[in-house]
């Protein structure tokens, strides 16, 4: 493993950083690639692949392709190494170590291609990162087994089902998130869509990201030292409130973005806030007062950020009514999978 001082993060950039300024307990955090042009502040073009199209930012996390209508919810990253018939053979790595939750074999089973998800059940919360387009998993990764920092994952390719993505624009996916629903088989078959899948819990359509650079950035200029700090600055966009006895599986295993240490009992429902990719950051247990004259399991908008809503062209969280904000399509569908709501 001679590349592994290479791409372990830190103070050095070459280095762990086990301890900051604070008290708080650095992350060991792992670049996913041995390539260390990020590590040595170099410009995105030394380490992000680009679309088609040939500019660099369709290649980050955000409303970055198709003028900013279509979202993309990784960083792409370019190889360093080829063989002579031009294909990818770059290693790629566990960014923490966690605890594989799902491989994805067959490159024609998922527009990931070949994939592994791991959950990262060290760290608060316990995000999964995601490694998708590759070319071989690695025999040392299976469902189940834990792995550590820098531990090998597979190879780097352009494996994808029901596309195809050329050799010269060969890349990892990697994406950094929280799972939306240990229900999310049950939201599936409502929805119909007609194919089996195949991909359990840890299905794309049940995964939300962050931006994984923003993280990174962050971490490095030690302005976070935790995945909590990250997401408690995450600028609101959108906040709702739902009328429910039960408390979503999320809140229970993300027990840390709930925003408040005291909890009403009994619980009438939750005021739940996104991001403006629809990453629900911030949760708070109401009382029945303030769901006064609800439903059961009525969701309305009681906050938007709307500049910030209208510079996110590539979702759709909110609409107007009568003058009314309500939940647009991406929101519906995180509150279908959050909360259950099935109409």
């Amino acid at each position: 493993m001679l590349r592994l001082g290479r791409i372990l993060l830190g103070l050095s950039m070459l280095t762990a950083v086990l301890a900051a300024q604070t008290d708080a307990e650095r992350l060991r955090l792992a670049w996913p690639t041995a390539n260390h042009a990020y590590a040595n502040g170099e410009p995105l073009e030394a380490y992000i692949q680009p679309t088609v199209s040939g500019l660099v930012e369709s290649g980050l996390f955000g409303c970055v392709r198709s003028s900013g209508n279509q979202f993309h919810e990784a960083l792409d990253l370019m190889p360093i190494e080829r063989d002579r018939r031009g294909e990818a053979t770059d290693l790629v790595y566990t960014v923490l170590e966690g605890v594989v939750r799902h491989i994805n074999p067959r490159a024609g089973a998922s527009s990931y291609g070949r994939y592994v998800v791991i959950e990262h059940d060290t760290v608060s919360p316990a995000i999964y990162t995601l490694y998708a387009h590759l070319a071989s998993v690695d025999s040392g990764i299976a469902v189940g087994r834990r792995v550590n920092t820098a531990q090998v994952i597979g190879v780097m390719g352009r494996s994808a089902g029901g596309y195809t993505i050329p050799k010269d624009r060969a890349h990892v996916h990697f994406e950094m998130g929280v799972r939306m629903t240990d229900q999310f088989q049950d939201w599936y078959d409502w929805k119909k869509f007609g194919s089996r899948n195949d991909h359990g819990l840890w299905n794309g359509m049940n995964l939300v990201g962050f931006d994984p650079k923003a993280f990174y950035d962050a971490f490095r200029a030690q302005e976070v030292n935790t995945f909590d700090e990250f997401l408690r600055a995450s600028k609101p966009a959108v906040t709702v409130r739902v009328a429910t006895t039960v408390t979503p599986d999320f809140v229970l295993r993300y027990p840390s973005l709930q925003v408040t240490n005291s909890t009403p009992l009994p619980v009438a429902g939750w005021e739940v806030t996104f991001d403006r990719f629809g990453l629900p950051f911030a949760w708070r247990p109401l009382e029945q007062a303030e769901v006064e004259g609800y439903r059961s399991l009525e969701a309305q908008v009681v906050w938007t950020d709307d500049d910030l809503l209208k510079s996110c062209r590539c979702k759709d969280l909110v609409r107007y009514r009568s003058g009314k904000p309500q939940p647009d399509r991406d929101l519906q569908t995180a509150l279908q999978l959050l909360f259950g709501i099935r109409r």
